[in-house]
């Protein structure tokens, strides 16, 4: 399985409202529930209102489509994480998981990924 590096940084944050964040940038999740709206999304595009935030993510994302008949996938890479005491945060979308861990993480991660026999681009 092929995972593909995300190039930037990132922030998970707290946001007051949708009219915070800039739905033009090309990079980000929502989550919203009752009790609040989450923003992932590159550091550089983080609102300057954020009711709370957490910087120095990065990430990477299993490539190609997944399709939702698939088990498993998500838990393997975090349990080979988890394994080696590396924390994540992690996001689905329709196609595809992302996850991210700590900045500090992130070159042990793509390593203990690769000799696990997942392919780093």
């Amino acid at each position: 399985m092929k995972l593909k590096k995300l190039p930037y940084n990132l922030t998970v944050c707290k946001v007051h409202a949708e009219s915070d964040i800039d739905l033009n940038k090309k990079f980000y999740f929502i989550g919203k529930t009752d009790e609040e709206l989450s923003l992932v999304c590159k550091t550089e595009d983080t609102p300057s209102s954020t009711l709370e935030r957490d910087d120095g993510w990065k990430g990477f994302f299993i490539q190609g489509v997944l399709d939702f008949s698939l088990i498993g996938i998500l838990s393997k890479i975090s349990g080979i994480l988890a394994e080696n005491k590396i924390g994540i945060f992690a996001v689905s979308t329709f196609n595809t998981d992302y996850i991210l861990v700590k900045a500090e993480n992130f070159v042990r991660a793509m390593d203990v990924l690769s000799k696990a026999g997942y392919e780093i681009e």
